[in-house]
């Protein structure tokens, strides 16, 4: 019998819900410091997932959670740019 293989989960940093790792967006903090949506989910770094709804990047947004998840300070600039590539993509 073929070995099963283990689904990944990951926790959501905006409503705290555990879901499959490929209904996620993952965002990344590389080594120099840059903040990303990773669409790859293959970028070398700390990542933190969250859901792919509007409401998780919005929230993510209004707590700043970000700043928690990666222990620094992260502009408004970065929620603003993850914002719009994450509604830009949904358009597009």
């Amino acid at each position: 019998m073929p070995k099963q293989k283990k689904i990944p989960f990951r926790m959501c940093v905006a409503c705290r819900e555990l879901k499959e790792k490929k209904e996620m967006l993952r965002v990344v903090k590389n080594g120099e410091g840059n903040i990303f949506l990773d669409f790859s989910f293959k970028a070398s770094g700390r990542g933190a997932y969250i859901c792919d709804n509007p409401e998780c990047i919005k929230k993510l947004k209004q707590k700043k959670l970000l700043n928690k998840v990666f222990s620094c300070m992260v502009g408004d600039e970065i929620y603003s740019a993850i914002e719009e590539e994450y509604f830009g993509k949904r358009q597009g």
